[in-house]
């Protein structure tokens, strides 16, 4: 399929090599890699692949500048963030579309994570200059007790193919607030649109090796000798938990800062008293959002018996109104899933749930044609021991079992060994609270299927992760506490 004049366009305005100490340089030996459009298939550019070398070359930029970039006013820091917000804002449609063809995602959702992935550089913007401490007498009265916070150091980041926009912005904005440097590597999927929201921060004027971007088809190898580098200070990462788990092992050799936003299986859960009508809107909103593939997705829709067939009706009829295709077409509500790979496990997944009793709605399988699609998909009557319970279906399939009692409802919600987002319908408030305090996971929608905001604390506990981003806490992640004492003369 041909590209447009527009499409060519964005896709010439992305650089094609890595950005190390401020400079557009080749890889080493010029290895490149490929990125291809998943509703297509086909090549749309060709990119710098990084070695390990070169991976070693962006930490030492970064190394060099971290004093001078601490040292600058967080006034300073807080207002380059602002200008690129701003940036960001005027050429949102850009970024949208670059989105677009390389992850697949509708450009309305496309659109909505400029949005999403602009507000945490204006929420850091405004948070640089309020890094606080304290000073006060020591209860013995011999000494005055000053508290201050000093950032952590060079930060390593590895970011998922999902969120190309918003998983850059959520790091490098609180790291560049808190005084941190940073090397970055995106996915290799979707690499495209954190290479230009980079070249955005250089035209704002981001000082050269303040951020660098590694572009790399070997994440492993790329990966280990920066972790495993002393200098290194901060690692985060957003993926897998069992990548995660691996990554963890390698830092504790430096015993490094680590965040770690992993995997999820999101319990929806829907009581007898709930307003469907708002269940339903929240069940599309938590379930096919970004074409289900989202650590946040619902994933496991506990419904009470008394309303299930209900409800499972009201959303089949909403599903089968979904439009499928590239995201660049008027009125498509589902694009592809990543790869081909990410469709064979969403079909495995749903012939599991149907050998096991699993009724099919509607959707159930992938289209004939090009791309890497899967249609959006409801099933009911779910049976216990289904890999679909148990496993992360990261693709647009909504699988719903049911509870008969509040007990039972949160021992199936609980069930895992994931812990980061649950949705819970209800109208009643003492259930709401209630569901607040047993459900255990890190967030909680209470009769919305939306949560993630930049303004709020984002993260799991369990098997999804430790630390938070965005919020009042995000920026804490980069930052160390330092106790002084002055003794009184």
């Amino acid at each position: 399929m041909a590209l447009s004049e527009t499409e060519q366009n964005v896709l010439a305005n992305v650089p094609n090599r890595l950005f190390i100490g401020g400079e557009w340089v080749d890889a080493e030996g010029g290895a490149t890699m490929e990125v291809a459009d998943p509703a297509t298939g086909e090549v749309i550019a060709t990119i710098a692949s990084a070695s390990p070398a070169d991976g070693i070359r962006a930490l030492d930029a970064a190394v060099a500048v971290q004093d001078e970039w601490a040292a600058t006013a967080p006034r300073e820091r807080g207002e380059l963030l602002r200008r690129a917000f701003d940036a960001l804002m005027a050429r949102k449609e850009e970024f949208a579309l670059l989105m677009t063809l390389e992850m697949g995602k509708p450009l309305a959702e496309a659109r909505g994570e400029v949005a999403y992935g602009g507000e945490f550089l204006r929420w850091f913007s405004e948070e640089a200059p309020r890094i606080s401490g304290r000073y006060g007498l020591n209860p013995e009265g011999t000494g005055r007790m000053i508290v201050s916070q000093r950032p952590v150091g060079p930060s390593f980041f590895i970011t998922p193919w999902n969120f190309p926009l918003a998983m850059a912005t959520r790091k490098i904005a609180p790291a560049l607030a808190a005084g941190c440097t940073v090397v970055i590597k995106p996915a290799s999927l979707t690499p495209l649109t954190t290479i230009a929201f980079v070249r955005l921060l250089e035209e704002v004027g981001l000082p050269k090796g303040v951020v660098n971007v590694v572009t790399s088809k070997s994440s492993g190898a790329l990966s280990g000798p920066i972790i495993a580098d002393p200098r290194l200070r901060k690692l985060s990462f957003t993926g897998s938990t069992e990548v995660g788990r691996k990554l963890m092992e390698q830092s504790a050799q430096g015993i490094l800062r680590t965040s770690m936003e992993l995997g999820g299986n999101a319990p929806f859960v829907v009581f007898d008293d709930a307003d469907l009508d708002k269940a339903v809107e929240g069940a599309m909103l938590a379930k096919f959002r970004n074409i289900g593939q989202a650590c946040t997705a619902a994933n496991r829709f506990i419904v009470h018996a008394a309303v299930a067939e209900e409800f499972a009706t009201r959303v089949t009829e909403r599903v089968e109104a979904m439009k499928v295709g590239r995201g660049t077409e008027d009125g498509v509500s589902i694009g592809p899933l990543i790869d081909d790979d990410a469709v064979h496990t969403t079909a495995e997944l749903v012939a599991d749930a149907v050998e096991r009793g699993a009724t099919v709605r509607i959707g159930g399988q992938a289209p004939d044609g090009a791309g890497s699609f899967y249609l959006p998909t409801v099933l009911s009557g779910v049976a216990p021991g289904s890999r679909i319970l148990s496993e992360e279906i990261f693709g647009p399939v909504l699988g719903i079992a049911t509870f008969e009692t509040e007990d039972e409802a949160v021992a199936l919600a609980n069930s895992t060994e994931y812990g980061l987002v649950s949705y819970v319908f209800t109208e009643s408030l003492g259930r709401g609270h209630r569901m607040i305090d047993r459900l255990a996971t890190g967030m909680m929608g209470l009769n919305t299927g939306l949560v993630s905001n930049a303004a709020a604390p984002f993260g799991g506990i369990k098997q999804s992760g430790i630390g938070r981003e965005g919020g009042l806490e995000g920026i804490h992640e980069y930052l160390d506490t330092k106790y002084t004492l002055v003794p009184v003369s």
